[in-house]
């Protein structure tokens, strides 16, 4: 079986944004970046399929493929998920961050040439968001999907996923092909080795561009400002709950 991950490079979850003074979207500048975290958990459970660890046979996937679409440095992302265990990376070149209707078109494109049996990915990316691609991907390829996924099961053609809902959890399966998105009770993922860092380092990584692919990546929106939120005014101190119950009132809550 093969499978298909994509990945993003983002802003490290560890570092604060900052806005830049112009507004028009989030400085990047000298700011370290890292693998979408919920792209993490895609890849390492990708790769225990392949090792046969926790619950998944030995040799439930034999190929493990990792996309991702940005500039030219997010093959340092793909050479981390090669450093977990991926197989070979691909990253089609793109300067400017794509919303995503079009990065679910170049997957589809990306889908057609390699043709996966399953579509591993983060539910989202934790810079804009959007938690829309997955779903996205899978209404383009008209292929079931299994979103949130906290454990997966590939057997019998299907994938069996468990996925959070707000209710509780909810088992659903989904026959191959088919489209799944991670999120973070997925697993843990490992820390590269420095053996597998080093034979990352020569993994094959495709570069295209987006060209390449003959997709309209136009975009459908445009950012008007982009601001921090604001801050948290000082919280009051009340002697007892009549004084809470008249602050309240006074604040028009009640």
């Amino acid at each position: 079986m093969k499978v298909l991950v994509p990945v993003k490079r983002v802003i490290d979850s560890n570092v604060k944004a900052r806005v830049k003074a112009d507004q028009s979207g989030v400085d990047l500048a000298n700011v370290k970046m890292s693998m979408n975290p919920f792209d993490e958990i895609a890849v390492e459970e990708a790769v225990r399929m392949k090792e046969g660890k926790e619950h998944h046979a030995a040799g439930t996937a034999d190929e493990i493929v990792v996309v991702s679409i940005g500039v030219t440095q997010a093959q340092e992302t793909i050479r981390t998920a090669l450093a977990m265990g991926a197989d070979r990376g691909l990253l089609i070149q793109s300067d400017t961050d794509l919303e995503p209707l079009a990065v679910a078109k170049l997957l589809k494109a990306v889908v057609d040439e390699e043709k996966p049996d399953l579509v591993l990915m983060g539910k989202q990316s934790i810079d804009g968001d959007n938690n829309a691609v997955g779903q996205m991907l899978a209404a383009l390829l008209d292929w079931p999907q299994a979103t949130f996924a906290s454990k997966v099961v590939i057997g019998g053609g299907k994938a069996t996923v468990t996925r959070e809902v707000d209710g509780g959890l909810q088992t659903v399966a989904a026959t191959l092909p088919a489209v799944v998105t991670a999120d973070l009770r997925l697993n843990t993922p490992r820390y590269a080795s420095l053996p597998n860092i080093m034979k990352a380092k020569k993994k094959e990584i495709a570069v295209k561009a987006v060209a390449d692919y003959g997709v309209d990546v136009a975009p459908r929106l445009k950012v008007l400002k982009v601001a921090e939120p604001a801050k948290r005014g000082a919280g009051v101190k009340v002697t007892d709950a009549a004084d809470l119950v008249a602050k309240l009132k006074t604040a028009g809550v009640l």
